[in-house]
């Protein structure tokens, strides 16, 4: 059984507010209607994710530079954690630095995009998003 696109909940790792915004905004010009749900640091996501306040299945964005807990730091995190080391994975984040590139691919990630450019680029991975979870099947719980 293939599940409906709809029901794919998109966690957004993202310490900016303004970043955030951008991307709720790209989504909706996309015509995307999954449920999005926010959380401020690495934190809060791990806190989110083991009290199952994010339902199942979901795609997770995450910006690297982050308070508390960074984006590398929650990768290796959930990597460990059995309940969630299956998670998709898609970092998006202002750095373009190799180091952090390969330390993210080294955790499984799905994708590495940079969003210094939030216009119509930034479209262009949205729209990959869909794609990518309109054919991609995922396992059920």
């Amino acid at each position: 059984m293939s599940h409906n696109r709809n029901e794919i909940t998109l966690l957004l790792i993202e310490d900016d507010d303004i970043d955030a915004m951008s991307i709720r905004r790209a989504l909706g010009k996309a015509n995307i209607g999954n449920n999005l749900i926010r959380a401020c640091d690495g934190l809060e996501a791990l806190e989110m994710l083991r009290s199952d306040k994010v339902p199942s299945p979901y795609i997770i964005l995450l910006d690297l530079q982050m308070p508390r807990l960074n984006g590398l730091e929650f990768l290796k995190e959930i990597r460990k954690d059995p309940k969630l080391d299956k998670s998709v994975v898609f970092v998006l984040t202002t750095s373009k630095d190799d180091e952090d590139i390969a330390a993210s691919y080294k955790n499984y990630i799905a994708g590495y995009f940079v969003k210094d450019q939030v216009g119509e680029e930034f479209l262009d991975i949205v729209k990959m998003l869909k794609g990518y979870w309109k054919i991609v099947l995922f396992p059920k719980d």
